[in-house]
């Protein structure tokens, strides 16, 4: 593992900041600011667990989401 990396990972933001994040890109907007701060803050582990945890989440949401709407009867 080089220097960087180890470094990167030892990182102290918090788990919400990351969350908070990775809700952004998945809406896709973010200032090029708070983008280099999250850059520079973030635990990279934090954003994969966060980001494996976000799209679980939104899958599951559609899931439901189209099940609830065959089962209204709307879609007929």
């Amino acid at each position: 593992m080089t220097d960087e990396l180890r470094d990167a990972a030892q990182r102290k933001g918090s788990f919400a900041q990351t969350l908070k994040a990775v809700a952004w890109s998945f809406f896709g907007v973010r200032k090029s600011k708070d983008y280099a701060q999250d850059v520079a803050k973030i635990n990279p582990v934090h954003v994969i667990v966060a980001g494996v945890l976000a799209a679980v989440i939104f899958v599951v949401g559609l899931v439901f989401l189209v099940r609830f709407i065959v089962a209204s009867g709307v879609a007929q």
